[in-house]
């Protein structure tokens, strides 16, 4: 058989998988779908581009902009699916239906069936929308309670997110529950499910189910919520996210840092927003022996007062702390609203400091030591 044939033989036979005969072959499938959907791929990416460069250039606003993007971009993956519908309908012909059977039944075929339960492969495709159901519901859950219910209600913060964190949870495991029955899982399976976790409590998921555990007693009791400054393990940063295993934290240069909820819960927190989020930031300073120690504490005390992140409603103060070896050592304490501006309040009182002393005539001495030299001769 020469190349010629075996080609033609290739490309001319319909194809087949098992018993199962296609109603067309290679070069059908190459140029009445593959080709095809190249072209139509091809032409959506195209219009995307087109679309997005567009309303870049035109003058609406970056949110209206944003959502025309949102709904076209919708709009053209719909009519990007029907075009591979419509492509696949032209390739089965009017067989499509019994093919569409076959396969069906295929996929119906049980991999577990154990009492009441029968899972097959369709029903595991069906987890997917379930779960994102679920997700979704819980979303849409603490956004309505935080967006109307909590405004009505007059709720602080910490009970705002205690309150939709348990309801999203709680929505997210009715929806799952229910989900799951509907598409045929019998709910009393479960306890199969539970007897699995408790044997695999002795093969690493300890951990798991206390950070599980950590994450509901944070919920329930608020040692932190989201938005408060922190400092745990060295870690100094915003909490973005209480999720059920773990915490997001923002740092300082903007790293996120997944945290276990069982190290929030076991370790010690420093948390700078519990109470209040105002805090006191300390600047030292040490000035020559030969200042006016009245002139340093009242301009330092005016550096502190004049402080743009200060808390009006507290006082500060300057302390001197002690006489060191070649300085005299003060410290000033500030009050600042909130924990977020102490880096940048801080460096205000230092540039301020040095700025005011050099005006002043205030010195910062190095240090200096003092050297007595004596010599045998000069006794």
């Amino acid at each position: 058989m020469d190349i010629d044939e075996l080609l033609n033989q290739i490309f001319s036979q319909p194809l087949q998988f098992g018993v199962l005969e296609l109603p067309f072959n290679l070069l059908e499938l190459m140029l009445r779908f593959l080709l095809p959907l190249m072209l139509i791929t091809g032409g959506y990416r195209l219009l995307i581009v087109s679309i997005r460069r567009l309303l870049r250039r035109s003058s609406l606003k970056e949110e209206i902009q944003q959502r025309v993007l949102r709904w076209m971009r919708l709009a053209l993956r719909l009519c990007y699916i029907a075009g591979i519908g419509l492509l696949i309908g032209r390739l089965f012909g009017a067989k499509i239906f019994e093919y569409f059977q076959i396969f069906y039944a295929v996929l119906n075929q049980p991999l577990i069936n154990t009492g009441n339960t029968r899972v097959t492969f369709i029903t595991v495709l069906l987890t997917i929308p379930v779960f994102y159901l679920a997700s979704w519901a819980g979303r849409t859950t603490r956004g309505m309670m935080r967006n109307s219910l909590f405004i009505k209600m007059g709720l602080d913060e910490a009970q705002q997110f205690s309150i939709s964190s348990l309801a999203r949870y709680t929505v997210m495991v009715l929806v799952l529950l229910i989900g799951l029955s509907i598409i045929g899982i019998d709910l009393s399976a479960l306890t199969v499910i539970f007897g699995v976790l408790g044997i695999g409590l002795g093969f690493g998921l300890q951990s798991v189910v206390s950070n599980f555990f950590s994450g509901l007693i944070i919920i329930i009791t608020r040692p932190v919520k989201e938005g408060d400054r922190i400092l745990v393990q060295g870690i100094e940063g915003t909490i973005l996210q209480i999720r059920i295993l773990a915490t997001v934290i923002n740092t300082l240069t903007n790293e996120s840092i997944i945290v276990p909820n069982s190290q929030l819960v076991q370790e010690s927190v420093h948390n700078f927003s519990f109470y209040d989020p105002s805090i006191i930031i300390k600047n030292e300073i040490g000035v020559a022996y030969s200042s006016d120690i009245d002139q340093v504490l009242k301009v330092l005390q005016d550096i502190a007062e004049r402080n743009p992140y200060r808390y009006d409603r507290k006082k500060c103060w300057v302390y001197l702390n002690e006489f060191g070896d070649s300085s005299i050592n003060l410290t000033v304490y500030t009050w600042i609203k909130s924990a977020n501006e102490k880096f940048a309040a801080h460096h205000w009182n230092n540039l301020e400091i040095w700025r005011m002393f050099k005006e002043h005539n205030i010195q910062i001495p190095f240090p200096q030591l003092d050297l007595h030299y004596r010599s045998k001769f000069t006794e």
